[in-house]
């Protein structure tokens, strides 16, 4: 058996609780388990782990070890899965996941990169604002713009989101300029719907994170019937800068409140955990990395 597997095991038994666990989280028998913690135990001539007939329990030695070995353990197996992954020409069916709006601007361009460097790759884009397990969604690999909660799955931070708020230049001259967050108060704004509780805007006000209470006129649950009725005059709006990003550029509304900006949503890579991510899914990151890097987010 090899050293790895011996170390693989020994991990898996603390994490998991017992031998028994270990055998089912590992695929392995619980045989092969008890030879792997022999082994290691033997070769370092110390008890790691106390056994009972139900529960498998490090001992301070088999603790200390664990916190030492398993952040080697990780870096030299992602290291040996991308060595092994790299061998070959990317081909097949690479199935990708990822926000409605986000997916034509950012990762459709970055498709067209990939599938030009590796002629036998195939690619299906799947654009969807739900957020849908990717095992059941038969996704290779997902876009998420959020914060990611502990989970099972691997993922990768592309970068960050600048959250702004905007209006029409004629809306400021005839209500003014909001300075100040609370201002908002007094204003309409213009609310999608789709954000959960829309007369709710975070912000950063003294370094903490606040809620401001909005409300308007218009709600709707259309990203780019909001953009349109904001740049009408109609209200103020909340919404990703790289949405509006044009609308800026052409003067058709501006930015406000800038200092009080709330924390950038992060945007994350994500696919299941597996023994060897195909190399296909590695590449394409790193092509989709590369360009949201030169993009004004």
């Amino acid at each position: 058996m090899d050293r790895m597997d011996d170390l693989e095991a020994f991990l898996a038994i603390v994490e998991k609780g017992s031998q028994a666990a270990a055998a089912r989280h590992l695929r392995r028998s619980l045989q092969s388990i008890g030879r792997s913690l022999a082994a290691l135990e033997q070769g370092l001539g110390v008890e790691l782990v106390r056994r009972t007939t139900r529960w498998s329990n490090p001992t301070e030695a088999g603790l200390a070890f664990y916190h030492r070995v398993r952040p080697a353990f990780l870096e030299i197996r992602e290291a040996r899965l991308e060595t092994a992954s790299s061998r070959t020409e990317p081909s097949g069916l690479l199935t990708i996941g990822a926000p409605t709006l986000f997916a034509p601007v950012f990762v459709a361009p970055a498709i067209c990169d990939f599938m030009e460097r590796y002629p036998q790759i195939e690619v299906e884009l799947k654009a969807s604002d739900r957020q849908a397990d990717l095992l059941e969604g038969g996704l290779d690999l997902a876009v998420r713009i959020r914060d990611m909660p502990d989970s099972d799955l691997k993922a990768r931070r592309l970068g960050s989101l600048r959250i702004v708020v905007f209006g029409a230049p004629a809306y400021f001259a005839e209500h003014g300029r909001p300075g100040h967050p609370d201002d908002l108060g007094r204003h309409q704004c213009v609310l999608r719907t789709t954000d959960g509780d829309a007369g709710t805007w975070p912000f950063r006000i003294g370094g903490r994170r606040r809620i401001v209470r909005v409300g308007g006129r218009f709600r709707t649950d259309s990203t780019a019937a909001m953009h349109a009725v904001a740049a009408r005059g109609l209200g103020i709006g909340r919404a990703p800068f790289w949405q509006i990003r044009d609308l800026v550029e052409q003067n058709v509304v501006e930015v406000v409140l800038e200092p009080f900006e709330a924390v950038r949503l992060p945007v994350h890579a994500v696919w299941p955990p597996t023994k060897i991510p195909p190399a296909k899914t590695r590449l394409f990151v790193d092509i989709l990395a590369a360009r949201l890097r030169r993009e004004r987010l």
